[in-house]
């Protein structure tokens, strides 16, 4: 069949159209912060909070100060799609105790921590399993071998999507400054042994470490520093099979802010105070790299938390006092090889590395918010 070429011309301008179309509304992404808050549901302060990165909740808790110095805690579930809350799964009035979440790990399972406080401090630790979150409700406990009342989890490597997640804490006396790691299969409630961090004392508790894991690899990553003006950093591994520790000097100066791995490639990124830079590490290579901030010409843009999006292979650097905006606080998206993806401007982050939940495969996520820290902004990058 032959084609008149006026035909032809046309369907080369309707093509081209269609390209510049696609490439303007490529451009046009819109990324930042994002209609949907999530408001706590007795305006409370959040205690900790996680979006499920292949479902639609989410899962925060809260407390209220009463005027007597006791708090109303709850935990609830939200939706990721409006931000409406949809179920409180527990509360306590008039209370001094309170709960925290943890995270969402595995398969869906979103994991609570109970504090029971007698007087002024606490006596005992319960852990509370939504398993899966979507039940919106309590379903069972999961019992880590960390935990006595002095034995305090601070948290647990991002890990959704794999079996076996990290947790790392410490205990709470006056003459063991050691990390403390162990991994669990938390829906599954079994656990593997609890390695302390031990070899040089930089990783200690109170040089306050940032931690992650390479699952691919079953190592802990960790971030440390005696946090000493221009004091350098160093990055070690744990293989959690054998509990050796190696570590190397750091590209960074000062406390390690934030810390996040890419357990598919390896990368690790690193944010560091003093020299307000993100450091980029091959942990198979050995190899690393070191850029500033943009914009930043002082601590006082130092970067805080830092996300992974292993999807896309991206690094998202939260920032409180913005170096590209003339306020407020922003988020830097950096791809694997430490190049400026993108700068998400218009946030208010607290001085605290503020944990970014994402939802890669959406491009998305939830990000607590100042002045009251009472609830989360959307964003999308």
């Amino acid at each position: 069949m032959r084609v008149h070429p006026a035909a032809i011309r046309a369907l080369v301008v309707t093509l081209g159209i269609a390209c510049a179309g696609g490439a303007w509304s490529q451009a046009q992404r819109a990324v930042g912060p994002g209609e949907v808050v999530v408001h706590t549901k007795f305006g409370g302060f959040i205690l900790g909070y996680d979006i499920d990165q292949n479902g639609t909740e989410g899962i925060l808790s809260e407390a209220v100060t009463n005027a007597d110095g006791t708090h109303d805690v709850a935990v609830e579930t939200f939706d990721q799609r409006t931000g409406e809350i949809i179920k409180v799964l527990r509360r306590q009035r008039d209370s001094n105790n309170d709960y925290v979440t943890l995270g969402i790990y595995g398969d869906h399972v979103a994991l609570t921590e109970f504090e029971h406080v007698s007087d002024i401090f606490v006596d005992k630790r319960r852990y509370l399993l939504s398993d899966p979150i979507d039940s919106n409700r309590i379903t069972g406990k999961w019992t880590p071998p960390f935990g006595k009342a002095t034995d305090i989890i601070s948290g647990g490597a991002p890990s959704q999507g794999f079996d076996t997640a990290l947790f790392f804490g410490f205990k709470n006396t006056a003459d063991d400054f050691h990390t403390y790691l162990f991994t669990s299969n938390v829906g599954a409630n079994t656990f593997g042994p609890v390695i302390p961090v031990e070899g040089t004392d930089v990783f200690d508790w109170n040089n306050s470490p940032a931690v992650t894991y390479d699952y691919g690899r079953n190592r802990a990553v960790l971030g440390g520093s005696h946090g000493c003006f221009l004091c350098p950093t160093a990055i070690g591994q744990v293989d959690l099979a054998t509990g050796v520790l190696t570590f190397h000097v750091g590209l960074g100066t000062g406390f390690v802010n934030g810390i996040a791995v890419d357990p598919n490639t390896h990368i690790a990124c690193t944010t560091t105070e003093d020299d307000f830079s993100v450091e980029f590490y091959n942990l198979v290579k050995d190899t690393g790299k070191r850029v500033v901030l943009p914009g930043a010409t002082s601590q006082l843009y130092s970067g805080g938390a830092v996300a992974v999006d292993p999807i896309h292979k991206l690094f998202l650097v939260g920032q409180e006092f913005s170096s590209t905006a003339a306020s407020g606080s922003s988020i830097h998206v950096y791809d694997e090889k430490g190049n400026l993806v993108e700068s998400l401007d218009g946030f208010d982050l607290p001085a605290s590395p503020a944990y970014m939940a994402l939802n890669p495969s959406q491009r998305s996520g939830f990000v607590i918010v100042t002045p009251d820290l009472s609830s989360l902004q959307s964003f999308t990058y």
